[in-house]
Parts: C-alpha cells; structure tokens; sequence
C-alpha cells in the first residue's frame, strides 16, 4: 500500500487517454518510486461519468462491508497485531465500521498464507465481537499465480478455531510491478482475477485496491495503461490509493485530485468506490477534510486514510462525514 508515486515525465498529457503502454517503452523499475518533494502541478482534465456504466451489468453481491468510515492494519503494525484489542476498540469509538486487514503479501514466504495466522484469529475474533466488519486484503506479486491464488483461497476459506468467524471480503492490493512489461502484466493480473472470481463465487464482494490516476494513466508510472474495465467485469467495488501527500499540497489541490480520483475511477469502472486518502501524518487538518469531502462530492461509499498506526485526530474528525 505505501507505494511511491513516479514523478518523472509527468509531462506527458493525459490528452492522449488511456491507452496501454507498449512493453519495449516501459521498464519499471522492482524498487519503489520516491515521492516527490514539491507540488507537482494541477489535478488532469478527466472524463465525466458516462450515462451507462463501462461494463455489462451483471448481478452483483452486497458491497455494504465497503461502506463507511474505513480503517486499515498491515504486517508492519507490531503493536497492533501483538495485542488487537485496545486498536479495535478505539476504531469502535471513532466510528469505523469496516478494518481491512493485511493477511500476506508476495514479500513473506512462499510457504505461508498468511504473515501471523495467530493475528488473524484475534482481530476477526475481536473486531467481530465489537461489530466491526473485516475486509483481508493481500497483494499479489502476478509473477507465481500459483501461489497467489492459493492464499486467496486461504483468505476465502479461513474460519477462526474458537469463533468460527469468517472475512465479510477480500481486496486485492494490484500495485506490484514484479511482472516487468506491462502487457505481460495486464495479463497475469487478468489470469489471476478470473480465477480469483471463481474461488470466490458470483456473491462474494471483491475489492480492488488499485493506484491513483496518474500512477496508471501516466508512461512512464506505476501501471500506465491500467485495464479498469476488464477489472470491472469481476471486482464489485475499487479503492483507489489516492495519495494527495505524495502528488501536491493545499485543501485547493487536495479536493479536486480527491474528488476527481472517485468520479474518473466510478466513470471507468461502472462501479463503487471507496477512497484511501493516504498518509494520515502528512496531511493537515485542512487536507484531510479536503480529502474527505472530495470523496463524497465525487460519489464515494466510504472512505479511509492509511494506515491507523499512524492515524491523527484530524483524519478522524474529517471522517465524521462518513459515518
């Protein structure tokens, strides 16, 4: 989740679309992008909603668990994950209604499918007895399908020893450029998306967790060329990582790029959104709030800042517009 956006070529104009990146022209790097140290300029002209949606209709399951005020834990939380109590019950105070909870990633080891098996028990155990709902989310490298799809499965089909608790959903965190050539990775995600939606059946809401506008309409970027509407045809919901703190500064830049983030992804997408509106301790109390209300007025469901170790009062206050 704590990608760093590309601030380079950011030149080029968005006027060209949404056209894929050829794989001879892109090459991104493993390592992850730095974050910029200024303002990198005005938030793109993007498309207005379209009158009908992007993809065809087809019956979809509830995506209520995405609604709301969001809060979110990963495997670098250890003051969390050691003792989820104590999180829990401040999120119940602050009015979350939903935790997304990190289970693995293609970083821990091939032979696990989850990072803390013992965590998971006690937060789906908790969080469920304080009526929070619990969306896992996991981030695939696209490079061993096989084993990706094997800890999905796990996140499916997990139910806790003593609670018999299950995950009310799952989101798939699709940032991981381990998959050079972005065709080739278009493809892997694809492959591993159709499969995923079978495992999961037609009722169970997929989330895709997905990289603000520019880092997947920009070449070079994290994913130029972003396939929105073939995702659309099986994830239920899209959360963009809409980072304003790493793209400018400023409510007056916060708002549009928040709010056009949410209308251009619903555009695209045909579906809901939830906004994560980034790093809660690099953002002002006016950015927060900025972040917040562009969510609504661009048709959010829900919203979120990452992640809640690091969360401020501020962040919570904003939130308030959610609940």
């Amino acid at each position: 989740m704590r990608f760093r956006a590309v601030i380079a070529a950011f030149v080029v104009a968005l006027g060209v679309g949404f056209a894929i990146a050829s794989g001879g022209s892109h090459r991104p790097a493993f390592a992850d992008p730095a974050a910029p140290d200024r303002d990198l300029g005005p938030v793109p002209r993007l498309p207005a909603a379209p009158a009908r949606p992007a993809v065809p209709a087809r019956a979809r399951p509830d995506v209520g668990v995405y609604r709301g005020v969001g809060a979110w834990v990963d495997m670098y939380d250890p003051a969390e994950l050691g003792n989820p109590w104590p999180a829990l019950a401040e999120m119940s105070q602050r009015g979350v209604r939903t935790l997304y909870f990190e289970t693995a990633s293609w970083r821990v080891p091939k032979a696990l499918d989850f990072k803390d098996e013992e965590a998971v028990e006690l937060f789906l155990d908790e969080a469920h007895a304080l009526g929070i709902k619990v969306v896992a989310w996991y981030l695939p490298g696209l490079d061993d399908l096989r084993t990706d799809l094997r800890r999905s499965r796990a996140v499916l089909n997990y139910e806790t020893p003593r609670g018999h608790q299950r995950f009310d959903g799952l989101a798939i965190d699709i940032e991981s450029q381990r998959v050079r050539s972005v065709p080739s990775r278009n493809a892997a995600l694809m492959r591993y998306t159709r499969a995923l939606r079978r495992a999961a059946g037609d009722r169970y809401a997929l989330g895709a967790i997905v990289p603000d506008l520019r880092s997947t309409t920009v070449s070079p970027g994290l994913w130029p060329g972003f396939p929105y509407r073939a995702a659309a045809r099986y994830y239920d919901v899209f959360l963009p990582m809409a980072y304003s703190s790493y793209r400018g500064h400023g409510a007056s830049y916060v708002y549009p790029y928040s709010r056009a983030n949410v209308a251009t992804v619903r555009a695209l997408t045909g579906r809901p959104v939830h906004l994560i509106g980034g790093l809660t301790d690099a953002l002002s109390g006016s950015e927060a709030a900025a972040v917040v209300r562009g969510a609504r007025d661009g048709g959010a469901i829900g919203a979120s800042f990452y992640d809640f170790a690091i969360h401020q009062d501020d962040a919570w206050r904003a939130l308030t517009l959610f609940r």
